[in-house]
Formats: structure tokens, C-alpha cells, sequence
């Protein structure tokens, strides 16, 4: 339903008025007529709904005694049909029941007893199309908010796609940081084993047993993270040694090069001090040395004073030490090491990380019963996942397992081949990408 008026006057409503008594129309018309109201009359409810069907009508003011259809079951259909419509009942004092049925069926604005006062039917007819207006005035208000927030979803869509795709952006470009900082950090540590005379990628299977322990314990992602840095990058402080202490076991060290050798996980700290995300691993550095009874170096720091990380780094060097005729010139094979470090148990290593670790060390899956694919040069892609580590002529590592493939990794690759005249073949992750 719509105003008759034009835009910025008043609008001039419709009202009908319905009751089986002429002379009671003619002065309902005449009181709303002075008004400005446009006022239309029918004798019976069956007429008014005849007139609503052609005509919009804004208020209805329905007698409530009217033969054949009374006030009651005209204004409920009036609801059902033009439920905009306000409907008014005039009524008798006694016609209480008739009223409630009125109200219950009909849900009318209100009811005006006979005979009416002028002002207060006036009144009563002023607020119901005063209502009526604030009807029209939220559907409008409703209906322009609705056009914005369709406006404004379609804005936020285009905003939340960018946003989408500047964010994959932005992961793709973090996942290759990481990536190249891990990268990084492998390639200098195997350039300390390399200072230290260890070729067999020391640093590397150091690391991936103490995330592994660590994982085992669910220690967070991030002190995960930590341990593995710390690990390929814990003899960094070695750099500082001379040739000839590390060319000996520890075991085998005179007074004043053992006080040299117990420097250098200070000196490991110590480098990477500058760097802000590597504080975290710069002090897991410096403890690796530590013991669980406080007997380790530098700073002979014992059980709960220790960071759980660090009895990890701690339990995972001694193992690959005794391995790698570190500690003494006597090379223990796997088996021996853990009983080693069972020994140890309370003493040397803290107990639960222990347990931990011995479970994961002699679990392990060695690197040869991996699932792979032996492939030459030739038949490398990008994508493709080392299963095995990669080891030159001289023993040093090429390239680590489960390092990914890059199409100039490959051609570097090639060119080796090419240049130093040998056939170059790598195990291949089977079912890596692409």
C-alpha cells in the first residue's frame, strides 16, 4: 500500500467505513471528510470487501452488529487479506465477547464504544494512520539497509578475495623463507661437520632424533622447531677450535685444551646472540653439554633448571657421539649407545626423555627400508622428495632426505655430473610430487 500524496506533502489517506446503519456512514464521513481524510462507505461486510479488492484502503473502521457477516469475521478477513489494512471496531458496551473475538481473530488496533466521542475517535484514527506511516518508514529504512548490506557484502567479497589472495601470497612467500632458511641453516651446519672431520651428516641425524624424541613428548610446533635448528646448528662454537682438539676425542683431551673444548658451546650462543629468533636456540646451544645431575658444562645447570628441549639435545648428542668415536676412540654401534644412555638414566639424562628417546632411536626406520625409487639425473622433476641422504665422493652431504627438488637444484645437478664425470643416481621418495 502506497500514499496518494505527492513527494514532499502530506499524504492523504483512505478510510472505510463499514456499517449496516446509513445515518451512522453519513456521520462517520462527515467528522473524517473535515479532516482530509478520503473516506468510502459500505452497508455490509461482503460490500467492504468488494471495495477493498478495487480500491487500497489504509484504515477500516467495521461496525461490530451488521447482519450476515458481523464485524468480528469481516476484520478477520480483512487480517488475512490485506494484513497492512489497520482495523478499527465500533462497538456496544455489551458486546464484550463479540470484542475479544475481535481482537483474538480480527488483532484490530483498537475498539470505539457507541456512541463515540468526536475526539477521541479522531484521535484514535490519527494514531493508527500515524502508525501506518512508521510502518512505511521502517520498510523503507529496512529495505535501503538491505540494498547496503547487499551492497556491502559484494564489497566484502571482492575485498575478502583479495584478501584471500594476497594471503596465499604472503603463505606461499613465508613457506619459501622457511624453506630457504632451513636450507640455509643445513648448509652451514654440514659445513661444520665438515671443519669438525665428520662427514657422515652428524649435525643432521642429531636433529631429526631430538624433534622425533621431541614430537614423541608433544612439545609444542615451535620448541619442536628449536630443537631441530639447535641441533644442526649446535657445534657452531667448534669453529673457534683448533685443528688439532678436534682431530681428538674428548676423552683424550689434556687439561687446558678440555677447558678450550668446554668453551665452545658459550661461543655457539654467542654467535647467534644477534639474531632475534634464534635466542630461543642460542641458549638450547649453549646446554647441550649440560648433564641431569649438574655435572656438564659451562654452567653445570641440573635437572628442572634445564628446559625439557635441552635434555633432549643433550640425550640425542651423547648417542650419536658415542656412535661417531667423539667421546672416546672406541666406536659403539646403535645397540651399544642405547645401553649407553640407559645407563645414564637419572644421572647423566634426565629419566623420561630417556624413555623417549630410546623408543624413538631404536624404532627408527633406517633411511634404506624407506619406500624409493632409485632415479639418474635424467629422470628428476621438481616436486620430487630425497628419500635417502645424498653423499659426494668424499662423504660429505649433498643434499639431506626429504629435502624437495627445485628444477636449478636439478640443473645444478646435471652440471656436476658433467664437470666431475660421474653418474649422479638419487633415491627418490615413491608417490612424491609431481
Amino acid at each position: 500500500m502506497t500514499d496518494t500524496a505527492p513527494a514532499g506533502e502530506a499524504p492523504v489517506y483512505t478510510i472505510l467505513c463499514v456499517d449496516d446503519e446509513v445515518n451512522i456512514l453519513a456521520t462517520l464521513r462527515r467528522l473524517l471528510k473535515r479532516r482530509g481524510y478520503e473516506v468510502l462507505t459500505a452497508e455490509s461486510g461482503a460490500a467492504g470487501l468488494q471495495i477493498l479488492q478495487e480500491t487500497p484502503v489504509h484504515l477500516v473502521i467495521s461496525d461490530m452488529r451488521m447482519p450476515e457477516m458481523d464485524g468480528a469475521a469481516f476484520l478477520h478477513t480483512v487480517r488475512q487479506q490485506w494484513p497492512d489494512t489497520v482495523r478499527l471496531l465500533l462497538t456496544g458496551f455489551a458486546d464484550i465477547p463479540s470484542i475479544i473475538n475481535a481482537i483474538n481473530n480480527g488483532e484490530i488496533y483498537r475498539y470505539i464504544t457507541k456512541p463515540w466521542d468526536e475526539a477521541e475517535l479522531l484521535l484514535t484514527v490519527r494514531r493508527a494512520l500515524e502508525r501506518i506511516a512508521l510502518e512505511q518508514d521502517k520498510r523503507r529504512l529496512q529495505l535501503q539497509v538491505q540494498q547496503q548490506n547487499e551492497t556491502l557484502q559484494l564489497l566484502n567479497s571482492a575485498l575478502e578475495s583479495k584478501v584471500l589472495e594476497r594471503t596465499e601470497d604472503l603463505h606461499t612467500a613465508n613457506a619459501r623463507l622457511k624453506k630457504n632458511y632451513l636450507n640455509s641453516i643445513k648448509a652451514f651446519s654440514n659445513l661444520m661437520d665438515l671443519r669438525s672431520g665428520d662427514l657422515s651428516g652428524h649435525s643432521r641425524m642429531l636433529a631429526n632424533l631430538a624433534r622425533r624424541t621431541a614430537a614423541n613428548m608433544q612439545l609444542p610446533e615451535g620448541v619442536q622447531q628449536e630443537i631441530f635448528v639447535a641441533g644442526l646448528l649446535h657445534d657452531i662454537g667448534k669453529i673457534g677450535l683448533s685443528d688439532s682438539v678436534l682431530a681428538r676425542p674428548v676423552g683424550r683431551l689434556g687439561r687446558d685444551d678440555m677447558l678450550l673444548y668446554q668453551r665452545h658451546p658459550g661461543w655457539g650462543e654467542v654467535a647467534l646472540m644477534a639474531l632475534d629468533d634464534m635466542h630461543g636456540v642460542a641458549a638450547l646451544i649453549r646446554a647441550h653439554h649440560e648433564r641431569f645431575d649438574g655435572q656438564g658444562f659451562p654452567d653445570g645447570l641440573k635437572g628442572a633448571q634445564l628446559p625439557l628441549a635441552a635434555h633432549i639435545l643433550i640425550v640425542a648428542e651423547a648417542y650419536l657421539d658415542m656412535q661417531a668415536g667423539n667421546i672416546s676412540e672406541v666406536r659403539l654401534n646403535a645397540t651399544e649407545a642405547a645401553a649407553m644412555v640407559a645407563r645414564g638414566r637419572g644421572t647423566q639424562f634426565h629419566p623420561e626423555v630417556v624413555d623417549v628417546f630410546l623408543q624413538v632411536a631404536l624404532n627408527a626406520v633406517p633411511d634404506t627400508q624407506v619406500p624409493c625409487l632409485s632415479l639418474t639425473t635424467k629422470e628428476l622433476v621438481a616436486g620430487m622428495v630425497m628419500a635417502r641422504d645424498l653423499f659426494a665422493a668424499d662423504g660429505l652431504v649433498l643434499l639431506g632426505a626429504d629435502h624437495v627438488l627445485t628444477d636449478k637444484l636439478i640443473a645444478l645437478l646435471r652440471q656436476r655430473e658433467q664437470r666431475d664425470g660421474v653418474n649422479v643416481v638419487l633415491a627418490i621418495k615413491k608417490n612424491s610430487p609431481p
